[in-house]
């Protein structure tokens, strides 16, 4: 399986594109020729990189700013990017975003919209567009970026993990139902990554002591995470260091693993 061939009617549409791996992910797609509507929050830096992306490779990109938490926003994208004229062949929902602390001391209003971000919104997207890549001749392409912190629960924190471990479930459950109908689905699911990501979630320092061989480059996260999408690869796991630990969380006993998490993540 591959990903769908470019058109001048098709696109990738780009959740999470104004920062970080979503940035990388959208430089990837037009690269291989792929027409890119991008979707965040901050419109003046979707535009930037839509200029940057349709000088570089000739390619139509468009910006939509659009608040993905709310559920409203998230239901009227599919008919903002059809009146566009473009019809998306390719989905990939990175947008999401992640904090640490004792969760008795964490902003409830803010772990709950993590959630709606990180797995609602995953949800509502792909249940927009998956009907209609199984129906499209050329097939499509859905990537779901989950995390290495979805391989197990980490205390300090505890939303973040869960709400990627249910993107990392969906994934895998949506890649066995459609990829025998032309529908490649892959779970992104990446370590220590160089983004705004850890300033966000409050874990520069933590982030800091992260040794050279763990962490992966945007750039690089970006290019592994294409190349898996385009062999349908159920789960993807940038890096060999990551790939190591994500097995251990997946196979250890909670009950050894999780007195050491709570030693690992002091928060």
């Amino acid at each position: 399986m591959a990903l769908p061939e470019p058109s001048s009617t098709t696109a990738a549409l780009v959740t999470g594109a104004s920062s970080g791996i979503g940035v990388d992910l959208a430089r990837q797609l037009a690269q291989r020729g792929h027409n890119v509507v991008l979707v965040a929050r901050r419109a003046d830096r979707l535009e930037a990189l839509a200029k940057e992306l349709a000088d570089a490779h000739g390619i139509r990109a468009e910006a939509l700013a659009c608040d993905l938490i709310d559920p409203a926003a998230t239901d009227a994208l599919p008919g903002r990017v059809e009146a566009l004229g473009l019809e998306v062949s390719i989905l990939i929902n990175n947008a999401g975003y992640g904090s640490a602390g004792q969760f008795s001391e964490l902003d409830t209003t803010s772990e709950a919209e993590m959630v709606r971000l990180n797995c609602e919104a995953v949800v509502r997207l792909s249940g927009a567009y998956v009907p209609k890549l199984i129906a499209r001749d050329g097939g499509g392409a859905i990537l779901i970026v989950a995390s290495s912190a979805a391989m197990q629960p980490i205390p300090g924190q505890a939303t973040y993990a869960a709400s990627k471990a249910f993107a990392l479930s969906f994934a895998e459950g949506l890649h066995t139902e459609v990829s025998h109908l032309g529908v490649a689905v892959s779970a992104l699911c990446p370590g220590p990554v160089e983004t705004e990501f850890a300033a966000r979630a409050g874990m520069t320092e933590a982030f800091d002591g992260v040794p050279d061989f763990a962490r992966v480059s945007s750039e690089d996260c970006a290019r592994i995470a294409i190349d898996g999408l385009a062999k349908n690869k159920r789960v993807i796991v940038p890096g060999l260091a990551i790939k190591g630990v994500t097995m251990s969380g997946r196979l250890t006993p909670r009950s050894i693993l999780l007195p050491l998490m709570k030693r690992f993540y002091p928060v």
